[in-house]
């Protein structure tokens, strides 16, 4: 069984769309999301720094764009489940059928534009925490006032809260962490610091009508799957200020039976994990066009067969 995965914020790199705007048909798919969100993906995404992806407002968008840029080179593949780490759910969401495209980046826009708006109000941040035993760990952040705000599984949590916080965090280190490092994203994502932003996404969503997932929805906020088009929009609504479970969605996989994993553009964070979480799971990370192939060898061997997927 095969699931396809998208990565969340601070996977994006300067130039990594690069590659693939070369392939067929991807830079006018670009250009037409472009023109719908007003936002210039190409531009991001070939010819910005490090700096400018880094914006919320940009970077979200941008990932999801970059996703299904991916997933439609893969031709056509019938997952076994989706999920998505934290902004990666709207690419899911788009994956299983629940968004079309363009919607699906409408709201990932605002979803950008709202969560930085609330990112300005405190200077807040993200550290990943690499080791330790999460009964240790989520106490010691919860004394230090900060959020566990990724329980990633595979040994790593990511902590979220004010800058002075994280400081506290990078001088004292919880029992067992072997290493704190400082991420790539400009806000405490899911915490109460993103409440302003649920109320302008749950705004932005009224306008959409959402379809029930074609195939296994695996929901970051607990790993539970989710069978209605309208739970799979409350649960991204509410989820920029709720922690981002990725450890149970892993504990879903495996009960699932999850026996290959894609992970869509830009790849490599996911994959770390489910490499150390999910022993035995074949992974392919898309980071540019040349891990097509390899990715493709894999659906071909695990990818569910029509009729198997439709309950025939």
């Amino acid at each position: 069984m095969l699931v396809l995965v998208a990565p969340g914020q601070g996977a994006q790199t300067p130039g990594f769309l690069n590659p693939w705007l070369e392939l067929p048909g991807a830079a006018d798919r670009l250009a037409a999301w472009s023109d719908a969100i007003g936002l210039d993906l190409a531009h991001y995404g070939t010819q910005a720094d490090a700096d400018d992806i880094r914006d919320t407002a940009v970077a979200q968008p941008l990932l999801v764009a970059a996703g299904l840029l991916s997933a439609t080179a893969l031709g056509d593949v019938l997952p076994g489940a989706v999920a998505g780490h934290s902004v990666g759910e709207i690419t899911a969401a788009a994956f299983a059928g629940v968004l079309d495209d363009t919607a699906a980046l409408t709201l990932v826009r605002k979803r950008g534009l709202a969560m930085a708006e609330a990112a300005a109000i405190t200077e807040t941040g993200m550290s990943a925490l690499l080791g330790g035993d999460p009964a240790t760990t989520v106490p010691h952040l919860e004394k230090l006032g900060l959020t566990p705000a990724n329980m990633n599984g595979a040994g790593q949590i990511v902590a979220a809260g004010t800058l002075e916080q994280l400081a506290a965090l990078a001088e004292d280190k919880p029992e067992g962490v072997r290493k704190v490092v400082a991420l790539k994203v400009a806000g405490a994502f899911h915490t109460h610091h993103m409440g302003p932003a649920v109320d302008a996404l749950a705004k932005a969503a009224e306008a959409l009508t959402p379809a029930d997932p074609t195939v296994t929805y695996v929901s970051n906020k607990d790993g539970k799957t989710v069978a209605t088009g309208a739970e799979v929009l409350e649960r991204l609504v509410g989820q920029v200020a709720n922690p981002v479970r990725w450890d149970l969605c892993m504990e879903t996989f495996k009960e699932l039976g999850v026996t290959g994993l894609i992970e869509v553009c830009p790849g490599g964070t996911l994959t770390g994990l489910a490499k150390r979480a999910l022993p035995g799971v074949r992974t392919v990370a898309l980071k540019t066009p040349g891990d097509l192939d390899a990715a493709r060898e894999l659906i071909a061997e695990t990818s569910t067969p029509a009729a198997d997927a439709a309950g025939a």
